[in-house]
């Protein structure tokens, strides 16, 4: 009867044991799920990651977030800020460097936007990334060919540096109606043309979907047509530059899906002003690119 005794208590003992180890191994999957579930990115065909101006956030939080959500990186951002996001094994997509109004169509302006993109991009190729960013400066009364003349022999002076150091410099196309009043690089076709005259593989055109659907609207007949001139792409719902849900116009999904097809091998960075909590609107956005 003891030898019984003991035995039924050893069982009951082991039977708790196994029965906690089970619970135990359960929380780890359930924790490993959880953690799993964090990662929005799941095709990874299309390379995302975000700007950091539009988020009222330490960037070290947001970096936290975009790594656990599947990006690549953040965009716009100075070289004093590239080690905050390397802690996360992030990289820069898009280096900043001079101001938009006063930009390189102006030769008073020129020099200083120059040296602002020539730092840049030392520091970008220092770590081994890909993108700088610059802009035409607004018109001032300035007729469209001059600009383009102007602009031309600004960027000529400096995207030798960019093909030595394999950094390329992207021009953003900005939208004139709503945002930008009298920038100058307002239409593609006006960008393409700059990035012919420059003739350099170092020279691209940001594609920004929601200042040219502003602008001009056929979108996915423009990157299919012209995608060798795109470096990279910004996205925002319009009306309003917000979320890319169903209040606006845009229809995200085939649009990624357009610029994958192109063979597009830069980053797409969301850049919308969020309008309810941040980082679920990201995520959410995240996911409709994800395609």
């Amino acid at each position: 009867m003891e030898n019984k005794i003991k035995a039924s208590t050893v069982s009951r003992r082991s039977m708790i044991l196994n029965s906690a180890g089970l619970v135990a191994a359960g929380v780890a999957v359930a924790s490993k799920t959880a953690e799993a579930d964090e990662r929005v990115v799941k095709q990874g065909r299309l390379k995302q990651s975000v700007c950091k101006w539009c988020y009222k956030m330490p960037l070290e939080e947001l970096a936290v977030a975009a790594k656990k959500m599947g990006l690549v990186g953040i965009d716009l951002l100075q070289p004093k800020e590239f080690t905050t996001i390397k802690k996360q094994g992030l990289i820069c997509t898009m280096t900043s460097s001079h101001g938009i109004t006063r930009g390189l169509n102006n030769p008073e302006h020129q020099e200083k936007c120059l040296q602002q993109i020539r730092d840049a991009v030392e520091a970008t190729a220092k770590e081994g990334w890909r993108n700088v960013i610059c802009f035409s400066g607004n018109r001032n009364g300035m007729d469209e060919e001059t600009g383009l003349k102007n602009c031309t022999e600004a960027l000529k002076k400096i995207v030798g540096l960019a093909e030595k150091k394999k950094v390329v410099i992207n021009m953003e196309l900005l939208n004139s109606r709503v945002n930008h009043a009298d920038y100058m690089c307002d239409r593609s076709a006006w960008g393409i043309e700059l990035v012919k005259r420059v003739g350099s593989p170092n020279f691209k055109l940001l594609f920004d979907i929601y200042h040219m659907q502003i602008m001009e609207g056929d979108l996915i007949r423009s990157i299919q047509d012209n995608h060798e001139f795109f470096g990279h792409y910004h996205t925002a719902g319009n009306p309003g530059r917000h979320e890319l849900d169903h209040s606006q116009e845009l229809n995200y999904s085939p649009i990624a899906k357009a610029i994958i097809a192109s063979g597009f091998d830069g980053f797409m960075a969301q850049e919308f002003i969020p309008t309810g909590d941040p980082l679920k609107s990201l995520a959410e956005a995240v996911a409709i690119c994800d395609v």
